[in-house]
């Protein structure tokens, strides 16, 4: 009977991805272990191996096609004496994916043609978030509900006036406390009675006051109304750069952020790294002899933050609701930028390794993340997080954690500065670190404590070699 091929989920997180490439066509005979296809994740471009033996007999999904949802069938074999186009006749329909990339550039490159129909969503758009009522003028909104300040509806109770009787010189007319003072000087009083519905509803509105208004992101539309008609291109989102805005959204709105910042000098750092490079044995390879390692600074701080872990394990940890996670490894993720993004793949047990093993693991990684071949073990997972911008001069910044992690350190440039020794003012190179910490698992003082202990790392770097 035919065997139907489905798009597999290659990570945990995995819900769609883009079938990039087929390395096989209709009638080609594969095994168990051929790789047939070639799958775009959020991260990486992943091979897709074959795990039965057959003919294939129908590509369900072209090559191209964006947004294939996991186990969505993709493709069709036939079994060993079946026949191909019998087992393709079979073949279900195909899920529902967007449209390649090509097919969608004509309707981006013609933005005046769908203004007009933009416009009137956009007018729909507004009517439709358009709050049911609006305070009038008075204080009141078009239904029942009087909008007034908690201290004005306590005063207004304590002095047994009727809050709806009062107008509102807040903002939209909202009754506040020197209204209800106004009133009661007036001698305003509550009504005799009150209707029994108006009373039935009161201890509920104590028990649960109206929350605010959420405030709405502008919709696509919206957004696009405010531009000049033919003065923009629009280019869809990736799964990259989607996975990217919803992980940052839900970093930002979920970990409460902590900063500390401090100034590390690197003169001794710089000094150790030049005779460590200058002492690299050579090796041979395709392109003649090489050092066997090249360090650079970032592979020295990646190297102080994991020690800096070990001596204040309380650190190296990650938040759930039920259990703090206390980590018995640094796995120190690096965040590289690549085309259209970044990723952070992760240096495992770094506080174990060597300067020079950590140098060349990094240089791999960092190129397998460019040409996206990364696997999912190798970017996932981790207990802190390394970000660094000091190669494009900036002096320093404060990087958002990456989820589980409690801790990212932001790195600045290193600049030669003005310091004072001894009561004499020198010139050192400085460079200026912040780390974010998650408040939740690693407190303030906590933070500090990890802090000092990556200066004392890098500004004594000798100790990462004992």
């Amino acid at each position: 009977m035919p065997i139907n091929i489905t798009m597999p989920a290659l990570s945990p997180t995995m819900e769609e991805g883009n079938l990039s490439k087929w390395l096989v066509k209709e009638g080609d005979k594969v095994s168990p272990g051929d790789v047939i296809a070639e799958i775009e994740t959020d991260k990486a471009t992943m091979e897709v191996e074959a795990v039965d033996e057959g003919t294939v007999a129908k590509l369900v999904v072209p090559a191209g096609t964006e947004g294939v949802k996991v186990n969505a069938l993709i493709a069709v074999l036939a079994g060993d004496g079946e026949d191909a186009s019998a087992a393709a006749k079979g073949a279900g329909a195909p899920a529902k994916a967007e449209a390649p990339k090509a097919e969608a550039a004509p309707a981006a490159a013609e933005p005046a043609k769908a203004a007009p129909a933009i416009a009137e969503e956009a007018k729909s758009a507004a009517k439709a978030e358009t709050p049911a009522a609006v305070p009038a003028a008075n204080g009141h909104a078009t239904g029942d509900r009087t909008f007034a300040s908690p201290l004005a509806r306590r005063i207004a109770k304590d002095a047994g006036v009727d809050v709806a009787a009062i107008t509102g010189s807040g903002p939209h007319g909202r009754v506040v406390k020197a209204d209800v003072e106004a009133a009661v000087a007036g001698g305003a009083k509550a009504p005799a009675s009150k209707p029994a519905a108006a009373e039935t509803a009161a201890p509920a509105a104590k028990a649960a006051p109206a929350a605010a208004p959420a405030v709405k992101p502008m919709s696509d539309d919206a957004v696009l109304k405010l531009f000049e008609q033919g003065s923009y291109d629009l280019v869809p989102h990736d799964n990259m750069r989607k996975t990217i805005a919803r992980r940052l959204v839900e970093a930002k709105s979920t970990i409460p952020h902590f900063y500390l910042t401090l100034d590390c000098e690197l003169d001794a750092l710089l000094k150790l790294r030049g005779e460590l490079n200058a002492a690299a044995p050579m090796k041979k390879t395709d392109k003649g002899e090489v050092p066997a390692y090249k360090l650079s600074v970032n592979d020295m701080v990646i190297k102080a933050m994991a020690l800096a872990l070990m001596d204040v394990p309380d650190a190296n940890a990650s938040w759930t609701e039920t259990a703090m996670v206390k980590h018995k490894h640094a796995d120190v993720g690096v965040a590289v930028s690549i085309p259209g993004g970044l990723i952070t793949p992760i240096i495992r047990k770094a506080d174990q390794k060597t300067l020079s093993v950590i140098a060349n693991e990094m240089k791999d990684l960092a190129a397998r993340a460019r040409s996206r071949k990364l696997k999912p073990e190798e970017y996932q997972g981790g207990t802190t997080a390394v970000s660094n911008l000091g190669m494009f001069g900036i002096k320093d910044f404060s990087a958002v954690i990456n989820p589980p992690h409690a801790t990212i350190l932001a790195v600045g440039a290193g600049e030669q500065r003005p310091v004072v020794k001894n009561g004499e003012i020198k010139v050192a190179t400085v460079m200026s670190v912040t780390l974010s910490t998650d408040h939740r698992a690693v407190d303030g003082a906590l933070g500090a404590e990890l802090l000092g202990a990556f200066k004392r790392y890098i500004e004594n770097p000798i100790g990462m070699l004992v």
